[in-house]
């Protein structure tokens, strides 16, 4: 298991309590994202933003460069299909 995986934040489904949905390999689940939100980028402002996801929580945000080249890093590490199956295996959305 690694430490997070990049996803795209697609729908922001309740912004008082910080929480989103975003989009992993096609897998989407429910996230929070209260580590990647403050005054100057709120809850309602993440939609499209990519961040490293680990454990259901968004712990930082990235840009979509940095995502792609993680994603091929883990891809080659054989990382990110184990990551999508335990994600679709976890309670979903």
């Amino acid at each position: 298991m690694c430490l997070g995986i990049p996803g795209q934040i697609v729908e922001v489904t309740d912004p008082h309590k910080k929480l989103a949905v975003v989009d992993v390999g096609g897998v989407r689940r429910t996230i929070n994202i209260a580590c990647v939100v403050n005054e100057e980028h709120p809850a309602a402002s993440c939609v499209g933003d990519w961040v490293l996801v680990h454990v259901g929580f968004a712990m930082s945000r990235i840009d979509e460069a940095e995502a792609e080249k993680t994603l091929k890093l883990l891809a080659e590490l054989g990382e990110v299909q184990a990551e999508i199956d335990a994600m679709r295996q976890s309670a979903a959305i």
